[in-house]
């Protein structure tokens, strides 16, 4: 080997030990974040007098969440039976002429919906959690017999993915700064802001739970969520100078979903 050749090879080599280095420096310094939810989120029900209206109903009062006249899908809210409030509950699924009801789906804080022509997946959001600083939402991959009936192929518990998230979400603190790993990799580096608070909590001060929810656009989920900040001073978690984080999910016809990779939303 040459002098020039030995030259550039011996800096490929040092690059590349700078580099793992980096990445063992940030696995040895990151904590995991924690996480809100301590357990499964729930099914929802339709409270029983909702129910029996339902049953005996005449009349559906309803607005559109999904109008798809390509595919001939709609998607609809029910929000009265005949002269009863649904309460925030129930989903009306159309394909063609055929019409299946969801009385246990919940409908408010504006879930989405869209048809994925591709795939089949009709994607439908509802609410799991929701409150002041509060958005936390199901994922429903629904599909359609042959008969064109709706039925949920796949409810994806907003608690699994969580814990999912858990797994790989890290963060180092450094005076005010607060920098986020999805494991080695670095997503966002924020400065703290919030100096009334009291400081950071000392044994946790990441979080993730209270903001996870979804975005079906494009006919592909991507799960969004915010860490919050827990200080010293108050019981609820503060977002104010936290990222917006995104994830494509996928769900396989076993009903597993997988997370894709994270990026930074917004800031």
């Amino acid at each position: 080997m040459d002098r020039k050749s030995f030259i550039r090879f011996a800096t490929v080599i040092f690059a590349m030990a700078l580099v793992m280095a980096g990445c063992k420096a940030a696995g040895d310094n990151t904590k995991p974040v924690a996480g809100t939810m301590e357990e499964p989120v729930p099914s929802d029900r339709m409270p029983d007098r909702v129910q029996q209206a339902l049953t005996k109903a005449m009349k559906y009062h309803c607005h559109d969440l999904l109008n798809d006249s390509v595919n001939e899908i709609c998607v609809s809210s029910i929000d009265e039976v005949d002269q009863t409030s649904t309460e925030g509950y129930g989903i009306n699924v159309t394909k063609a002429s055929q019409s299946t009801t969801f009385p246990n789906i919940r409908h408010t804080r504006a879930p989405q919906a869209r048809y994925n022509a591709r795939t089949g997946d009709l994607w439908l959001t509802s609410p799991a959690m929701e409150g002041t600083g509060v958005r936390v939402e199901w994922l429903h991959q629904i599909r359609f017999g042959d008969n064109d009936l709706a039925y949920v192929k796949t409810a994806v518990n907003p608690y699994g993915v969580q814990q999912e998230l858990l797994q790989r979400l890290g963060y180092s603190i450094e005076g005010e700064t607060i920098s986020l790993y999805d494991g080695n990799k670095l997503l966002a580096t924020v400065t703290n802001s919030v100096k009334d608070m009291g400081g950071f909590d000392d044994g946790q001060p990441l979080w993730i739970g209270e903001q996870l929810y979804y975005d079906v656009s494009s006919g592909d989920p991507k799960v969004i969520f915010t860490p919050g900040v827990k200080y010293t001073t108050g019981l609820v978690l503060i977002y104010e100078d936290m990222p917006e984080l995104s994830a494509p999910v996928t769900v396989d016809e076993n009903g597993l979903f997988t997370i894709h990779e994270i990026t930074v939303v917004s800031k």
